[in-house]
């Protein structure tokens, strides 16, 4: 539905909220002023309603969450139903069986449907603790092996194991003294022209043979909407056979028909040796999984009684139902067949506004990116970027912004998103630029 504008943006509630949340909230946490942020009550499909009772459309789909939709009812079901049993078990100590059938379910959707053989799961609750037990694993797996290829751009989180594997500079920078240089940053390439040098860093980096992990998202997320040349994730896959080092695929944004398939990683038929995933797996729960292929995996020890990496809600009930039941209409085709229409006619409709400050439509499926540049000199435009996110917001819209220079509108709606409510944003963005 397009969105019904009732009071202004944010309304006072909201403004109260932010008042109150200030007092008691690190101020690193939640930006806000006058004119940020909204504080949602509720959300149906592509819909939010704030708590002054605005609606709006979600262009974000709460950071690539509810690709299924916001309050799926399925997933909400599912909830409900695993609530009135059990709410919390002993993840690592007295498991709940729903963890079982979960982490069967992740095995037979990657590594088995890849015919790779069984897949080995960890369970965890945000998206960083998953690409961190990969790094543990990989250097498990190569027996002390410290150094890790990451890429520019890239994306991983913001724990100090993520860190420490690299990310960008202004989320790295002011706990560096902390963090070890073990690093090695490559360039993420954009275009064909870009993989001859890449090739030769890639070679020049693992020459030492003191690389564990090879670190890296299919597509850039944050980075800004960056597809590289479809020899991207060969390279990588055959660099990692000949040197031994784990390939582990962040797939935390890009997974679950984000792009117009299952995992992005199929697009190039590239099977990686850990993938993490997250965000969509439950659709609104905080749960990630680090899967691997069972050989690297069974680079852990067997549990003596103590694991060496769990947490108190490793395997929550809830998560896992709610996962299962996502994960069941994600196994569904026609759900990547809607994803992959719907993209092509979102790219042209961004394609068709006529502005010479909307620049290039980056990304794949339904993780769109359109450029904002100033045309006088063909940069970047980061604060014209900002300003229309924030006038979309006073009109209805959800957004928000990637790339290095903050320019990059990020668009990743519900899969459920209508031409309608399409033509609504590009008619709003067309006037904005």
């Amino acid at each position: 539905m397009l969105p019904e504008i009732l009071t202004d943006i944010p309304g006072p509630k909201s403004l109260s909220l932010a008042s109150r949340l200030a007092r008691v909230e690190s101020r690193n946490v939640t930006f806000a002023n006058s004119d940020w942020p909204i504080f949602w009550e509720r959300a149906a499909g592509t819909n939010v309603w704030d708590i002054d009772g605005n609606r709006f459309l979600d262009f974000t789909s709460a950071f690539a969450v509810s690709g299924l939709g916001h309050s799926n009812p399925a997933v909400v079901e599912a909830l409900k139903s695993q609530a009135d049993l059990l709410l919390h078990g002993m993840g690592d100590v007295h498991p709940a069986e729903v963890k079982v059938a979960l982490c069967e379910k992740l095995s037979a959707i990657t590594f088995e449907r890849w015919g790779a053989g069984a897949g080995k799961a960890i369970l965890c609750n945000a998206g960083f603790e998953a690409v961190e037990a990969a790094l543990k694993t990989a250097h498990l797996h190569t027996r002390g092996k410290p150094r890790i290829i990451t890429f520019a751009g890239g994306y991983h989180g913001l724990g100090y194991g993520t860190l420490i594997a690299g990310g960008m500079a202004k989320f790295r920078a002011p706990f560096r003294e902390q963090l070890g240089e073990l690093a090695i940053e490559l360039p993420f390439p954009s275009c064909e022209e870009e993989m001859v040098a890449l090739e030769s860093a890639l070679t020049l980096a693992l020459k030492k043979n003191d690389v564990s992990a090879i670190l890296v998202e299919p597509i850039l997320g944050r980075g800004g909407k960056v597809v590289p040349p479809a020899g991207f994730l060969p390279l990588l896959r055959r660099a990692a056979d000949k040197s031994g080092a784990v390939l582990v695929l962040d797939e935390i944004y890009t997974g679950f028909n984000r792009t117009g398939r299952l995992f992005a990683c199929e697009h190039t038929l590239v099977v990686p040796d850990i993938i993490c995933l997250g965000k969509a797996l439950a659709s609104g729960f905080p749960l990630s999984a680090c899967v691997g292929r069972a050989e690297v995996m069974d680079a852990w020890p067997v549990s003596d009684g103590e694991a060496l990496h769990t947490t108190t809600s490793l395997g929550n009930p809830l998560g896992c139902r709610m996962a299962l039941a996502s994960i069941e209409q994600h196994c569904d085709p026609s759900v990547a067949h809607k994803v992959i229409a719907t993209s092509e006619r979102f790219r042209s409709a961004l394609e068709a506004i006529d502005s010479q400050r909307r620049g290039k439509v980056r990304g794949i499926g339904l993780m769109l990116g359109l450029e904002i540049i100033d045309p006088t000199i063909g940069a970047p435009n980061g604060d014209l970027a900002a300003s229309i996110i924030l006038n979309s917001l006073k009109n209805g819209i959800i957004l928000l912004a990637d790339g290095p220079a903050g320019h990059v509108l990020a668009l990743a709606p519900p899969f459920a998103i209508s031409d309608e409510e399409i033509a609504f944003l590009c008619q709003q963005l067309g006037e904005y630029l």
